[in-house]
Order: C-alpha cells, then sequence, then structure tokens
C-alpha cells in the first residue's frame, strides 16, 4: 500500500496517506458541503449584522429601479430593525394603550425583540386580535378604531418600513396621503400649480375604502413584486386576525385593520392602481392641443381698437380695448384643447377638467366603472360631485376651491392676471365650527374643564389651538377672516381666567396685556410669564399670528426624512444593557410611564429614586433590571403601586 502522495495527470491525487481513491472522493464531497455550511452561516450573520438603514437603502433602490425582491421574510429575522421600529413608537400617545392583551410598551426589552424574531424564524408568530372601539365622526357617525398589542405594533412597523422603503419609489407623484414628506398642503400646491384654466372639477371619494378593500386583490397587488409566500403568508395572516368588540371575536373578510400601523401603506397599495390608471389611460386620452386658439370676438375687438388708436380716434380705442378686456382672449370652447389633472389624498381625489361637461361626467362614469370592476370598490354618489369651477366651489381636505375671475385686476404689463387662477378659501361653516366651541347662545363664554389648570397652561392650550388652525389654512386668500376666530377664542381665554382667579375681564386685560415683535409685525397679546429660580422664566402668549395671505409662503409641516438615521436615545439606553438603578446587566427592559405629571404627586415629601432619575433627565422611560421593574410595579419603592 502507497505511503505518500501521488497523482494523475493534472495533479488531482488518487492515494493520499493510504486513502483509496473512492474514500478521498467522500472526503472531498464532506469537505465541500462543510465549507458550503461554512459560508452560509457567514452570510447569515452578515445579514443578520446590516443595519437597518443599510437594508432599507438596498430595498429602495431595487424599488426604484422597478426589480422585485426576494427573501423578504428572511430580513424579519434583524434586531436592528425592531430597535428603529421602538424609537419610532415608543412616544406615541397610544404605545401605552393596551389592546386585547394587557402588553403595551412598558417593559419593552432586547429578550422581546428575539422572541418575536424566534417565532417568526420557525412560522409560529400568530397575530392577536385587536381591540376595537369606535371614535365620533362630524357626520354623526362612528368611525372603528382597532388596537392592537405592542408585539404586533412593533412588527407592523417592521413591515410597514419595508414596504415603505420598497413602494415610495415606485408611488405616483400625484397621490399625497400618509407618505413622507407629504400631506395635505402638498396635495394643495399640486392643485394650484396644475388647475389654471379648469372649467369643471370632479370631487371623487370612495365610499368606505379602508373597510372594503379585497384581501385578494391586495395579496395578489403584493405578489407581482415580492417573490415570498412566507411573507405573503404572514400579511394574510394579518389581514384575517380579526377583531374583538365587547370582548366578542369578529372575522374580518375585507379591508385593512383600522388603525394598525401597517394599514395605510397597504391601502395606499391598492388605490395606487386607481393612480396608475388615470396617469396612463385618462390623462392622456383626455389631454390634447398645445395651447388655446384665439378668440375671434378678442381678435376682432383688439384690431379695431389698434385702427381706431392709428387713426388718433384715441376715446373710441380705449372703449373697444375695455370691451376686449371683459372678454377671454383665447377660445374658452375651442375643441382641439383639452386637459386633464388628478391629485389624490387617501380616499380622496380631485379631478379638473378643461373641457365640457359631458367629458367630465363621462371621466367620472369611467373612474366608477374601473373602481368597481378592478379593485371591487363603490364610489360614492354622494360625495362624488361634478361642480363648475367657477361658479362653483368644490370641497377638498377642508378648503374651498374655485376659480378666480376678474377683469379689473392687471398686472404691470396691463394684463389681466387672476382669471384662471386656482384660489383657496377657507369655508365660512370651518370658521363658525370652531367658534361653536367657545361660544354658548351666540356669546364666548369661560371654558369650565381648564378651570382646574394654572394660567401659564390655559394660554398655551388656547395658542396651540389657534395656531393649528391658521397654519392649515395658511394657503387660503381669505385667511384674514380667522378673526373672528380670534376675537372670539380670546374673550374665552379672557373669561376663563378671570373666572378662575375670581376677577374681571378688565383686571386680566390690564395685568397680561404685553407687546411683542416677530419676523411678521408687532402684536399685541396676552402674555403668561412664570418666573423660575436659576432658570429662565418659561413665558407665552395668546394671539400674535399674521393673518395677511402670502401664497408663496413656504409652510414647515414638520416632516420626517425619508429613512431615519440614528438611534433614539432610549435605544441607545436600552443597548447599554444595564440598570440605572441599581446597575445590573441581565434582564434589562424599560419602565414607562404615560407622562411626566404622573410622578410629580403634590403632598409627597420624598420621592424614590426611580423618581428622580426621571424627573432629572424629563424623560417617560426608564432602563431597569426586571427586578427594579416590578418593585417599581408593585409600588415596593414608594408604597404605592404607580398606574401606568
Amino acid at each position: 500500500m502507497p505511503t505518500g502522495r501521488e497523482s494523475y495527470g493534472n495533479g488531482v491525487p488518487i492515494v493520499v496517506m493510504g486513502v483509496t481513491p473512492h474514500q478521498g472522493e467522500r472526503e472531498s464531497r464532506l469537505q465541500g458541503k462543510v465549507e458550503q455550511v461554512i459560508r452560509c452561516n457567514r452570510s447569515r450573520e452578515v445579514r443578520r449584522m446590516r443595519t437597518a438603514e443599510t437594508i432599507l437603502n438596498i430595498i429602495r433602490t431595487r424599488g426604484q429601479r422597478g426589480l422585485p425582491v426576494e427573501d423578504v421574510y428572511r430580513l424579519l429575522y434583524n434586531p436592528d430593525l425592531y430597535l428603529r421600529a421602538y424609537g419610532k413608537l415608543n412616544s406615541n400617545a397610544g404605545a401605552m394603550t393596551p389592546g386585547a392583551t394587557p402588553e403595551t410598551v412598558d417593559g419593552m426589552s432586547l429578550e422581546k425583540i428575539n422572541t418575536i424574531i424566534e417565532a417568526l424564524r420557525y412560522e409560529r408568530y400568530r397575530w392577536i386580535p385587536a381591540r376595537r372601539t369606535y371614535i365620533p365622526k362630524k357626520n354623526g357617525k362612528s368611525r372603528p378604531l382597532g388596537m392592537p398589542s405592542w408585539s404586533d405594533k412593533l412588527l407592523q412597523e417592521v413591515i410597514r418600513s419595508i414596504l415603505e422603503a420598497y413602494y415610495e419609489p415606485q408611488f405616483s407623484e400625484h397621490s399625497h396621503g400618509f407618505r413622507p414628506k407629504r400631506g395635505c398642503h402638498t396635495a394643495l400646491l399640486e392643485i394650484t400649480q396644475k388647475g389654471r384654466a379648469t372649467k369643471w372639477f370632479i370631487e371623487g371619494d370612495i365610499s368606505a375604502c379602508f373597510d372594503r378593500i379585497d384581501h385578494t386583490i391586495l395579496l395578489k397587488i403584493l405578489q407581482e413584486k415580492i417573490h415570498d409566500n412566507r411573507f405573503i403568508r404572514l400579511i394574510k395572516g394579518l389581514l384575517d386576525a380579526g377583531y374583538l368588540e365587547n370582548w366578542k371575536y369578529n372575522s374580518t373578510y375585507s379591508g385593512v385593520p383600522q388603525g394598525a400601523v401597517v394599514s395605510p401603506i397597504l391601502s395606499n397599495l391598492v388605490l395606487d392602481k386607481l393612480d396608475k390608471y388615470v396617469e396612463h389611460k385618462l390623462i392622456p386620452a383626455y389631454t390634447r392641443g398645445l395651447r388655446r386658439s384665439v378668440y375671434p370676438p378678442y381678435r376682432t375687438l383688439t384690431l379695431a381698437a389698434s385702427k381706431a388708436r392709428k387713426a388718433g380716434n384715441l376715446e373710441e380705442a380705449r372703449k373697444l380695448s375695455q370691451q376686449a378686456q371683459s372678454i377671454p382672449s383665447r377660445d374658452p370652447n375651442d375643441p382641439n384643447f383639452r386637459r386633464l389633472w388628478y391629485t389624490r389624498y387617501a380616499d380622496d381625489f380631485l379631478l379638473g377638467v378643461v373641457g365640457s361637461k359631458s367629458e367630465a361626467v363621462e371621466i367620472k362614469q369611467k373612474i366608477a366603472t374601473f373602481l368597481r370592476d378592478e379593485l371591487k370598490l363603490e364610489l360614492s354618489e354622494e360625495k362624488t360631485l361634478v361642480t363648475h369651477a367657477r361658479d362653483e366651489a368644490a370641497k377638498f381636505l377642508g378648503y374651498e376651491i374655485h376659480i378666480l375671475h376678474a377683469n379689473d385686476k392687471h398686472d404691470q404689463r396691463g394684463q389681466r392676471c387672476i382669471n384662471g387662477s386656482v384660489g383657496l378659501r377657507i369655508p365660512r361653516s370651518v370658521i363658525n365650527s370652531h367658534c361653536t366651541k367657545y361660544m354658548r347662545s351666540g356669546k364666548a363664554i369661560h371654558l369650565a374643564q381648564r378651570l382646574s389648570d394654572d394660567a401659564y397652561s390655559i394660554v398655551s392650550q388656547y395658542q396651540a389651538e389657534y395656531r393649528g388652525i391658521a397654519q392649515y389654512y395658511r394657503m387660503a386668500y381669505n385667511l384674514h377672516m380667522l378673526s373672528k376666530l380670534k376675537w372670539v377664542m380670546e374673550l374665552s381665554l379672557v373669561k376663563t381666567l378671570a373666572n378662575k382667579f375670581k376677577t374681571t375681564c378688565q383686571k386680566i386685560y390690564k395685568r397680561y396685556r404685553a407687546t411683542i415683535e416677530t419676523k411678521d409685525g408687532t402684536y399685541k397679546v396676552l402674555q403668561v410669564k412664570v418666573e423660575r429660580d436659576g432658570k429662565p422664566p418659561l413665558i407665552t402668549h395668546f394671539g400674535g399670528v399674521c393673518l395677511q395671505w402670502n401664497k408663496w409662503v413656504k409652510i414647515d409641516d414638520n416632516q420626517t426624512n425619508y429613512i431615519w438615521n440614528g438611534r433614539s436615545e432610549v435605544v441607545q439606553r436600552l443597548l447599554a444593557n444595564k440598570c440605572e438603578i441599581c446597575g445590573a446587566t441581565d434582564n434589562i427592559e424599560v419602565h414607562h410611564i404615560r407622562k411626566l405629571a404622573d410622578i410629580k404627586q403634590k403632598g409627597r415629601k420624598e420621592r424614590p429614586e426611580w423618581m428622580l432619575k426621571m424627573s432629572a433627565r424629563k424623560r417617560k422611560t426608564l432602563v431597569v433590571c426586571r427586578q427594579c421593574h416590578e418593585k417599581i410595579q408593585y409600588g415596593r419603592y414608594d408604597g404605592d403601586t404607580l398606574k401606568t
């Protein structure tokens, strides 16, 4: 038997240290399998260590290129995506609201993330039915609202971030609802830019859109680009999870979960089909011509005025020019010129037609047919109206939208500059409805529910409500009409303060009247100043909001960037894996409270250490070990159970 290495031809060994050729082949195959397993484990480790931003940027790139994605389900194994989701959700008001189970954001830990990932890895994760409640609507009806458990919220936020990163670059530019860096004001801005010379408005509203979205259609849309059956099954399980109403289980056969984190992106996926239909079918079909032809009567008058002017008959030329200025310069009924534009926010959309009313009605019917046949949705006949753009006003996103017309408004060149422009105005009903909140029997009254607050809080709340309304209607040319609301709210504020301090309104004005300087000018306001030892005083005021219309004003909606980079403070503290009370490093959790006022209990002489730490940091979170968390929850630090 040979004892050394022998080779044949190209150097492939046939005998290695006494091993037969068959044994050598088996060992080579075994070694290849071992190397394959090592490479597979290494790739899994690389995927696990990738940051959330890296993953989302990769998915976004594929979305921009229109390429399908695979193995999306495996992305749910990455803990960094859950930490990112936790950093975004933990400060929400509903994070402390329980669903069908008592679980809330309180007690959040890395262990909980690992539990979710482990259940997903073996496809054992089950969605919990949401607890349903109802909130009132303006028309007297109620809107259902589902409250899922915390674990479901966390996983839904991870799914939402993945879907948003992939589909956001593919969504239509005419869609503005539930999208980053977009909102009501961007939709209204698009209308003012594209709606010039519109003849007819089509106000569209889909009847019970979010409740009637067909699950089969939604899953089919997802399957077009996401080639991952496990991920599709996970979404299907979410849609079929059902809800609890009065602790009775109800199945869901259609619609997206109301109140769920992932519902807006799912609804946008379905309604994007409507956007594409309007963009690729209707707009090309109802768009023709480069420019309207000159209106013959206008041409006749201008030529006659020119001849009279050359002949020296200036008075006749002036009269002819005035007549020409009272009629359109371009043919408003030019059959060779048509335009159609479209804007959508959630399930409400608005179309503008430069054409005849029959064409507007025809477009409305085509949209209704498409929704019924392709998406199994119904257009609301009650709310879907065809409105004359100049004589009437369409209602969209709380504004009244119409086409302006004023022959006496001229620019520096002497040309009419307003005709055909889109005008946005505040409906009188909106102003009256807001005034009603602070009035009774036609007079401003004090608000008894605010008497328990201090003067600083009362003035701050009135100012926040007034500024919010003024900021939303900043694009309306009749913004000055909010002065009526300001007067009613100011009188209600003064009466509330007078009732609180048992004095007269005149003395309240004398005590709090002040003058402030802003970038828009000087204003008289009601100002409250709270002095603090060793700290700058707290100052708030009511008023000082500019009500002068400026169509070029930049409205700051405080919208976040597309992909959030960096970790929030609470996530960094959680990853430090250290109890902020005792210093332990095992079983670390996050203790959450609803508001800091819960730990500022009046009449308490000494507060426990955990309260002092939260008050000093001005944070509603405290990273603690499980033992300290149990002591806090069961009142072993202060003798009283803290209700969170």
